[in-house]
């Protein structure tokens, strides 16, 4: 998996001119999902990016040493095949990433991990 994380005063997703998801202040993340990752791969990425500190903690004014949880901040996750491209000539070739059919139910189970059912 590869993903690409940026930190956001707000950040959302449209598609045919309606806002699907959005967040305020947090992370916008966007995911690749290679055809031979599991969920293992999942679960470390997932982790990672929830756990990196990227953020002023306000109580010391210590830099970059707060993550995500801690500032009770939001993340948008986006799929993104194209993290997989690769250009052969002019001509980009996604064959490295997982099959849509496949990757749409692992990049659901993706979003549940970050957002886990309120029990």
């Amino acid at each position: 998996m590869r993903a690409v994380v940026q930190r956001v005063a707000s950040a959302s997703v449209e598609v045919d001119g309606r806002i699907v998801s959005e967040i305020g202040p947090g992370l916008l993340v966007l995911v690749g999902i290679h055809d031979s990752d599991t969920e293992s791969d999942a679960d470390y990425i997932c982790r990672k990016v929830l756990n990196m500190r990227l953020f002023t903690n306000e109580s010391t004014g210590k830099g970059w040493d707060q993550n995500v949880m801690q500032r009770n901040y939001g993340v948008l996750l986006v799929s993104q095949f194209t993290l997989y491209g690769i250009l052969k000539g002019n001509k980009p070739d996604f064959h490295v990433a997982m099959p849509p059919q496949t990757a749409k139910p692992f990049y659901e189970s993706i979003v549940d991990y970050w957002n886990p059912p309120i029990v």
